[in-house]
């Protein structure tokens, strides 16, 4: 490993976690040149995907998420005990300044014990609520970098003082837009025809793709044209599914070029993820939102009714079937296809919600308290 002073980056699994990270370390080396960034990830083959391209250096972790079996939790505490082995590792080789947890069960065992060792750490918070690895690692941060600020109704009253609304940190290629030809050359597409971008965030949706090509059988796509986003494990079968149903889309499984898919898009439906709301809100894209049904909590449901309260989205809670997801998403869709002042209107409303210089807002609250932890 490199020498010099290191600041980690905890957590992985999928792009929402990943990316907001990336969008800080951007912005640590504007302001911190001489820092370097190490992000310790999962196993997962998402992360390298898309760490490899970034140039930062980046370690799996062993760690898996707990599973309520005996077997599962053997397995977890196991793989707990080898990556507290690959923490302590990386804090005896690099000079460790700062840790910040990005979320999710791969945040957990660096937070705490780099924490535990002294070194400065907070954690991104992007949901309204909490996530379990956050609320488990809420008393052993010093600041708690948030996307809402009603995140503050779901801690406790003794943590609100560590809360800091900076937004969600986002890529530095939202700030500005890539012009909307550029953006369409890249996939394929018309500029000049208005774009429905379908998406279930960076692994796909199985009940998004099904319940949207299912209405899409149902209404008029007259000067419109679908992008469609769909996950690797989904891509094949949506593709199929578009040309079964006779209808002309892009289906792309992944792609690292959200700052392009958001620059041609005229409304989207997505999920309600963190990542995907500060995304549509900075780059003013109108929404239908379908939140991810199977939390506990419900966290992309609270994270949705933000932007539904302003005006910036409209909500369609997930069925988990895809004939009655689309009985609710057809007359979404009526609504919005052809009501291009209504569409404008929304678009505003999400652009007054976005923080494009999130990013530089968390980097801002590392440096105070990697400052302060000298």
């Amino acid at each position: 490993m490199g020498n010099g002073p290191t600041i980690l980056y905890a957590g992985g699994g999928t792009g929402g976690h990943l990316y907001p990270g990336i969008s800080v370390a951007q912005a640590m080396e504007r302001t911190k040149p001489g820092v370097k960034a190490l992000f310790l990830c999962t196993q997962r083959e998402i992360d390298t995907k898309i760490l490899t391209p970034t140039g930062y250096e980046f370690l799996p972790q062993p760690i898996v998420p707990p599973h309520r079996s005996i077997g599962g939790l053997l397995k977890f505490w196991k793989s707990w005990r080898e990556t507290k082995d690959l923490v302590k590792r990386v804090l005896r080789e690099r000079e460790v300044v700062g840790v910040l947890g990005l979320g999710g069960y791969a945040a957990g065992v660096a937070v705490r014990y780099a924490a535990e060792k002294g070194v400065p750490a907070a954690i991104l918070n992007p949901d309204v609520i909490p996530g379990k690895a956050n609320q488990y690692l809420l008393s052993r941060v010093s600041k708690v970098c948030c996307q809402f600020a009603a995140t503050a109704e779901h801690v406790s009253a003794g943590q609100r003082g560590k809360l800091v609304t900076t937004g969600c940190p986002i890529r530095r290629e939202f700030a500005a837009l890539p012009a909307r030809a550029e953006a369409a050359g890249v996939f394929g597409l018309d500029p000049s025809l208005a774009t429905l971008v379908i998406t279930g965030a960076s692994q796909g949706s199985l009940t998004v793709n099904e319940g949207s090509v299912e209405a899409l059988k149902a209404v008029r796509l007259q000067g419109w044209q679908v992008l469609h986003l769909a996950g690797k494990e989904h891509a094949t079968q949506v593709r199929d599914s578009y040309r079964d149903a006779k209808i002309d889309a892009t289906v792309v499984d992944f792609t690292a070029d959200m700052d392009r898919v958001w620059a041609v898009a005229d409304l989207a439906i997505s999920r309600a993820g963190a990542s995907s709301c500060a995304e549509l809100t900075a780059c003013g894209v109108p929404s239908i939102l379908i939140p991810y049904p199977f939390h506990k909590d419900m966290h992309q449901r609270y994270n949705a009714k933000v932007l539904v309260e302003a005006g910036a989205a409209m909500l369609c809670d997930d069925a988990m079937d895809r004939k009655k997801n689309a009985e609710k998403l057809v007359p979404m869709l009526e609504a919005l296809l052809y009501d291009a002042s209504r569409r404008t209107g929304m678009g505003e409303a999400a652009r007054k919600l976005g923080v494009v210089g999130a990013a530089g807002n968390v980097a801002g609250v590392l440096g105070e308290i990697m400052g302060a932890g000298r």
